[in-house]
């Protein structure tokens, strides 16, 4: 067992009351000291508090944003084992708290446990400012502006710097690993080989190998890859937009490379500027997150509008049962995802029917997301100098723990992503819809 001396034996009610004692994984603090877990445990490294400050932050706000704000300012770190990854290290910490209470915040009992130990360690005084990562939004919820803000707080870090975390794909949503052993959560595809088979699972449910030359919208279009997939493979007309400016610079630097420029119009505009257009099929891929369910039925009824009768709609979104508002009070909202908000996806057919829209097929890629996931951490992990040099150091330490935290949530079922395909019928029902899922398998 390590030296109970100093900081540790102060800390150690702030270290049961946070993660349980014996701890599931080392705990080594700023003066040497540490606390080991029991002998038989499986731990993947050490949990690391560098600094008084963590406390200080974890005492004035007793909840996952104090703990996450010591994370982004490097007050709490990790040491991990050789082979392990900060999704293990994750999966150890969270296991005794079970999936509902990983958003925790402190009972009463355990504060004032909390603030007792970090006095005796003299750790206790103002809190430090919050890191200068945290998102500050203006102006009304969902309004225009606001959902701009948003998009640029997330999505514009940086070009090269999703380079070192997506890989050669760019694909920022979960990829379809076809041979995926959801018993060992083997899969023996690339990433890239995975993202593939997600675009053509995504085109062919939207019948773009039944119609050349079909007209394409594809809603938070990204860095084009699924605009350049539909475009090559099914020679199909498409339109993406995007209101995040690194991606359209991006993007049209991508079809232009993959030579479909004659195919593929990528856009600076949000979905309610679409005016009058039609189009033949339309995706929705990893966007209807930041829309939220205050604006889901006027966002259906947008792209409803804008359908061709019997043209299809997939909405790919990850979702969570009852419904998620992503607040201010959580490390996504402040850090990552600010008036983000996963909908339950009973809800997201709901709101497809009551846009006109019948729904044909529910899909869910669940485990195929933490597949995805455990790449992204891994390319993270590996390039990790070029993603601090791309971003910065606060950015990159970011991402490293909402993408590990992801990965532990889509494992054991805490949130989940379904695709939702719907038709739009004729006035007499025709829905041009084939007989079997089999035509897109």
């Amino acid at each position: 067992m390590g030296m109970l001396t100093a900081v540790a034996a102060s800390l150690r009610p702030l270290v049961d009351a946070v993660i349980g004692m014996p701890p599931p994984v080392r705990v080594e603090f700023w003066d040497g000291s540490s606390i080991d877990p029991s002998p038989e445990t499986d731990s993947p490294g050490t949990l690391v508090v560098r600094s008084p400050s963590a406390l200080r932050r974890i005492a004035w706000c007793p909840t996952e944003l104090g703990i996450a704000r010591a994370w982004v300012a490097g007050d709490l770190d990790v040491a991990l084992d050789d082979g392990r990854d900060l999704i293990a290290m994750l999966e150890a910490l969270t296991r005794p708290l079970g999936r509902r209470e990983r958003s925790h915040r402190l009972d009463p009992k355990g504060v004032g446990r909390a603030v007792a130990a970090a006095v005796r360690a003299g750790a206790l005084g103002r809190p430090p400012a919050p890191p200068a990562a945290e998102a500050r939004l203006r102006g009304w919820r969902h309004s225009r502006r606001r959902d701009a803000e948003a998009i640029h707080h997330h999505y514009d870090t940086g070009n090269d710097f999703y380079r070192v975390v997506l890989g050669p794909s760019m694909t920022y949503s979960c990829a379809r690993f076809v041979d995926l052993d959801l018993d060992d959560g083997g899969g023996g595809a690339t990433l890239e080989e995975a993202q593939a088979a997600k675009h053509d699972l995504v085109a062919r449910k939207l019948g773009l190998h039944e119609r050349p030359r079909a007209r394409l919208l594809d809603v938070g279009c990204g860095w084009g890859s699924m605009a350049i997939h539909a475009a090559k493979r099914y020679g199909t007309d498409v339109v993406g937009i995007t209101i995040s400016q690194e991606q359209v610079k991006l993007a049209r630097e991508r079809v232009d490379a993959a030579k479909v420029g004659d195919r593929v119009e990528v856009r600076l505009q949000d979905y309610r500027e679409l005016g009058d257009e039609r189009f033949d099929a339309i995706c929705s891929i990893g966007m209807s997150e930041h829309v939220g369910s205050s604006r889901i039925d006027s966002y259906f009824a947008a792209l409803r509008r804008a359908l061709h009768p019997q043209g299809r709609l997939l909405n790919h979104a990850i979702t969570s049962v009852g419904g998620s508002r992503i607040g201010r009070g959580s490390f996504i909202g402040r850090y990552v995802f600010p008036d983000g908000e996963l909908i339950d996806v009973g809800e997201l057919v709901l709101a497809m029917e009551r846009a006109g829209l019948e729904v044909r097929d529910v899909e869910s890629l669940r485990e195929h997301y933490a597949r995805t996931l455990q790449h992204w951490v891994g390319n993270l992990e590996a390039g990790w100098d070029a993603a601090v040099d791309a971003a910065d150091l606060a950015k990159a330490r970011v991402w490293r723990l909402y993408m590990a935290a992801s990965a532990v949530g889509f494992a054991d079922g805490g949130i989940a992503i379904h695709q939702v395909l719907g038709v739009a019928p004729t006035a007499d029902g025709a829905s041009g819809m084939p007989p079997t899922r089999r035509d897109w398998g």
